[in-house]
């Protein structure tokens, strides 16, 4: 698959979570960053999709620890959350 089309599926399915929380949470970081990932960067995020909304937004809120395989700098990027936009 070529990079664009990988882009526009981790695109989707970032902002289809099924909840509203999660969906903003991984569509938004996604909008915001991904120009400026590497392939490795594409393949942790595309992995991290594959994880559980409750334990994605746990991990990004602080409200329970991040397993030391999803340490890295785009997790504590995560966690600032100030990429979150809501539009009214």
């Amino acid at each position: 698959m070529n990079r664009e089309d990988r882009l526009k599926r981790l695109r989707f399915r970032a902002w289809h979570r099924g909840t509203r929380e999660a969906d903003y949470t991984m569509g938004c970081f996604f909008d915001r960053f991904h120009a400026g990932w590497d392939e490795t960067a594409l393949d942790w995020y595309e992995a991290l999709l594959g994880q559980e909304d409750a334990d994605i937004l746990g991990w990004v809120m602080g409200s329970i620890p991040v397993p030391p395989e999803w340490q890295n700098p785009l997790m504590e990027r995560m966690q600032r959350i100030d990429y979150v936009e809501i539009p009214q």
